[in-house]
């Protein structure tokens, strides 16, 4: 079992306990398959409890194979009680729970089988604490971002003229895949479903989205409108292919933009100032600045630029314009407007200044970034300038 070096899993669990005590808790509860991974290396189904002090216990319903000391197995969670009368640990009062990830049904069962007093939601502040990596998660995103980037150097020898959007996925996603692609990746919230990413080819990036995604697509089924609809990739369009960076736990996020054959000067021009707003973002803030002010400079680019109309979609247009990485896809902080969180040293995020221009298709880039304390470490080293798919 590939497990996560102890320094890590134990500097966690302290940032964990001391959340516990400062939100005047006696235990939390783990039950998403994300803070699982992150807590342990591997994920279960049941319940990993954690407390102020002291050692995890991991209350395990499947697989029956898991090699921990820690671990006792159950059917159903009213058999904890019991258990921890066991191992002489009093059943804990105030509890701390993801909420945002247990479905009701399931706290509620939770609930009746402890008999606790109190339930408090630590979904946000977990997130919190997972904004910041450690240099070995770091080191994981930079080898996906290399990885990522080889891949995407692939992408013009796999087109042919003909193709359509969907064709020309599943080549790249074949690619992904040869070269270490786990084929999915997780994203936080309800209703937040994807596969290996999307590519959006002329006005299907037009279509809007019920996702909380930067940008729609029709998708090839009501059942997943998102991305790529099967359109001809035809010559004076954009393809836009923003495919997971999922080659490590840890993720990168990295969007590129083809021409096919050619595209018109306005599309050109959108396209250089997605570019030449990620240059002056990096010019200009480094560790300390507010996510609210990186995304006003964009917008004040975007407005000096008339393309205020095409900025992060048309008939839905995004409200951000980046996101944190790690072991989900949209993770703290988010560049709003509104936003009040602030860089710090060892977050990573994804800046994606997008621009949906009717007729034509979506341009821009995304890239991730590491904030250190003197700037912006680009990890996502790919070629930036719209290349022309012929």
């Amino acid at each position: 079992m590939n497990r996560l070096p102890l320094h890590e899993t134990g500097s966690r669990l302290k940032k964990v306990q001391q959340t516990i005590t400062e939100m005047q808790a006696d235990a939390c509860i783990i039950t998403s398959s994300v803070n699982q991974y992150w807590l342990c290396g591997f994920i279960f189904d049941g319940f990993l409890f954690l407390f102020p002090g002291g050692n995890p216990v991991l209350f395990v319903k499947r697989p029956s194979n898991i090699d921990d000391e820690r671990a006792k197995f159950i059917r159903k969670p009213e058999q904890i009680p019991d258990l921890l009368r066991e191992m002489g640990i009093s059943l804990p009062g105030r509890i701390l729970i993801e909420a945002d990830q247990l479905s009701l049904t399931a706290a509620t069962r939770l609930q009746a089988a402890l008999n606790m007093v109190e339930i408090k939601n630590v979904s946000g502040e977990l997130r919190k604490i997972r904004a910041v990596k450690s240099e070995y998660e770091l080191e994981q995103m930079r080898e996906s971002a290399r990885i990522h980037a080889y891949v995407y150097g692939l992408i013009p020898a796999l087109y042919h003229e003909g193709m359509t959007d969907l064709e020309l996925q599943i080549e790249i996603e074949r690619q992904m895949r040869l070269h270490g692609s786990v084929g999915i990746f997780r994203s936080f919230g309800e209703n937040m479903d994807i596969f290996m990413g999307s590519m959006l080819a002329g006005d299907n990036a037009q279509v809007a989205s019920p996702y909380d995604y930067a940008l729609g697509g029709a998708g090839i089924s009501p059942l997943l409108p998102l991305g790529a609809n099967g359109a001809l990739l035809s010559p004076g369009t954009t393809l836009m292919v923003d495919m997971a960076g999922n080659y490590r736990p840890w993720m990168d996020d990295m969007t590129r933009t083809f021409a096919i054959e050619y595209a018109p000067d306005i599309a050109y021009k959108a396209h250089q100032v997605s570019i030449d707003i990620h240059n002056a973002i990096i010019k200009n803030f480094r560790a300390g600045a507010l996510c609210s002010e990186l995304y006003l400079l964009a917008e004040e680019m975007v407005n000096q630029n008339s393309l205020a109309p095409y900025f992060m979609g048309t008939t839905q247009q995004a409200q951000f314009i980046g996101h944190g990485v790690g072991l989900e896809i949209n993770e703290p902080p988010v560049l709003t407007a509104r936003s009040k969180e602030v860089l710090e040293p060892g977050m990573a995020f994804a800046l994606e200044p997008k621009f949906v221009l009717p007729g034509i298709g979506a341009v821009g880039i995304e890239n991730t970034y590491i904030v250190h304390e003197s700037g912006f470490e680009k990890i996502t080293l790919c070629e930036e300038a719209m290349v022309v798919l012929s």
